[in-house]
């Protein structure tokens, strides 16, 4: 009897302990459940912050394509309105170009002095007192100097967003965030054709001032979105601003310890850690003066920023009508129609490159850029040598200069801010990236200023031509001087250019590889 109370007493505990051990399981599961919700909630978090901070810093770009779109039309009627030869046209077009190399070579230092957010509201201001001052202008001195006060904001603002971008975006999707600026530029392009040709049809004296001043509105979002986004982390740290950079980290990564590790990082790479070793040499001083490592980044960087202008886009964008007036196009309207289908294509094109390039990397499409292009340009001069005047040859050079914007769009378009951004140290990047748009807002302003003399001297088609010739040495600097940067660190790649440096030296940021590595799940 007593054996069949204590059996009874022992099934009874064993069956209290599996339904507790039955809770504990459950309970366990649960915290589980609870900890992975958390963590995808967090994840979808940063990932949303990352995106509305880049594409909130890539709003500064609209300005520089509306400015670029639009005046390849209104031109036209500022000339019949002014009347102003066709040697003031060209200054007015590319002096923008050449006098921003001001802003960019002054957006470094000011970067780094008041941050990466403030010299993107100071190149709005800018931009928009010269926008202005163009509406309102009654001869062409005055059209000039509002000229030179865009040019100095589109300086600015050419260099400051894809080095913002870089340093808040997770490796794994700098190229496509990066690439965000060269969108919002063929956007604006796209917005500056169609002003062209909405607004054609007013009155000459009247139409090309609506056409400029439209261009003051994008600041209304541009004020808005500078109360959103948050200062870049690196340049936080590099102000010794230690715990808002980890605030903004922690909006970016979606783990506190990769947040710490990044943090740790990033103060390395800034010198913070070993203050004494920088504050000894001037940034300017280093690149002037480079060691075999930066002199290899300033090629790479510098060169495909060059390269992506002296190839001749700035030229097709700027004075698509005069291509099509040389192929055979008359009307204006028809002109300006044809001109809106070069921005749509040039526009839609660049989504491919988002999409594609931090899965293929940078080179194969600068690789598919480059030869594409080239093909393209001999294509429209030929077409243009042989086939003028005549309906077919009308089409291709169409088809060509669509072809050679989409091509341009895909690859070197964007991937060379992309680069330019990301292959420069900390301590050299503002500055270094700022040298890089001098030389492409430099490249633009020769081009743009010295088109239609050239078209002048040696025909439109000759100076595709060219282009041409230009567009097939850009595939062998990319062959020789570019390396594939995709997915890596930006201190990972700083340890690529340094041979000195064992090629596996540069810790990896557990931040941008994060989403590389499968994760086991919680509790495994």
């Amino acid at each position: 009897m007593k054996m069949g109370i204590i059996e009874e007493n022992g099934m009874e505990n064993i069956g209290l302990k599996n339904i507790k051990n039955k809770y504990r399981r459950m309970d366990s599961d649960l915290s589980v459940i609870s900890e992975n919700e958390a963590h995808i909630l967090r994840k979808r978090s940063t990932r949303k912050f990352v995106m509305a901070s880049a594409v909130f810093a890539s709003l500064n770009s609209v300005l520089l394509g509306y400015d670029v779109g639009v005046m390849s039309g209104a031109v036209i009627f500022i000339q019949e309105d002014l009347k102003i030869s066709d040697v003031q046209i060209e200054v007015l077009i590319g002096i923008l170009s050449i006098i921003s190399l001001l802003g960019s070579l002054a957006g470094g230092k000011t970067s780094d002095t008041i941050g990466r957010k403030w010299t993107m509201a100071l190149a709005a201001t800018i931009f928009q007192v010269g926008a202005g001052i163009m509406a309102l202008a009654p001869n062409f001195g005055v059209l000039l100097a509002g000229r030179l006060f865009a040019g100095v904001g589109i300086g600015f603002g050419v260099m400051i967003a894809p080095v913002y971008i870089a340093e808040i975006a997770p490796a794994i999707a700098r190229g496509s965030l990066t690439s965000f600026p060269e969108i919002f530029i063929n956007f604006g392009i796209l917005l500056g054709y169609i002003s062209n040709y909405v607004f054609s049809g007013l009155p000459a004296h009247i139409n090309w001032r609506i056409m400029l001043g439209v261009g003051i509105l994008p600041s209304i979002f541009i004020g808005g979105a500078l109360l959103i986004i948050p200062e870049s982390p690196r340049c936080l740290v590099m102000q010794n601003h230690i715990d808002e950079a980890k605030v903004v980290l922690q909006k970016t990564i979606d783990n506190e310890k990769e947040v710490e590790e990044k943090l740790a990082d990033i103060q390395q790479a800034a010198g913070t850690t070993n203050a004494d070793k920088y504050e000894t040499k001037a940034v300017w001083q280093e690149l002037l003066h480079p060691t075999p490592a930066v002199r290899k980044m300033l090629i790479a960087g510098c060169g495909i920023q060059i390269f992506q202008q002296i190839t001749g886009i700035d030229t097709v964008v700027y004075y698509s009508p005069t291509i099509f007036k040389d192929a055979g196009i008359s009307s204006n309207t028809e002109l300006l129609a044809a001109t809106m289908a070069v921005g749509f294509t040039k526009t839609f094109s660049i989504l491919i490159a988002i999409f594609l390039i931090d899965h293929l990397g940078r080179k194969p499409l600068l690789y598919v850029s480059t030869v594409g292009m080239t093909v393209c340009l001999i294509g429209l001069s030929l077409s243009l040598a042989l086939l003028g005047h005549e309906p077919i040859g009308i089409r291709l050079a169409l088809l060509f200069v669509c072809g050679n914007v989409a091509f341009f769009s895909v690859g070197i378009g964007p991937i060379c801010w992309v680069l330019s951004s990301e292959i420069f140290p900390l301590r050299l990047r503002a500055q270094a990236s700022g040298l890089g748009a001098v030389g492409s807002r430099l490249s633009s302003g020769l081009i743009s200023m010295s088109f239609l003399s050239a078209a002048h001297a040696i025909t439109v088609a000759g100076t595709f031509f060219v282009f041409a010739v230009i567009s097939a040495l850009s595939i062998v600097f990319v062959y020789k001087c570019v390396p594939e940067t995709r997915g890596k660190s930006l201190e990972e790649i700083e340890v690529m250019f340094d041979e000195d440096k064992h090629p596996g030296s540069g810790e990896m940021e557990l931040a941008d590889t994060a989403s590389l590595v499968p994760k086991e799940p919680n509790g495994a």
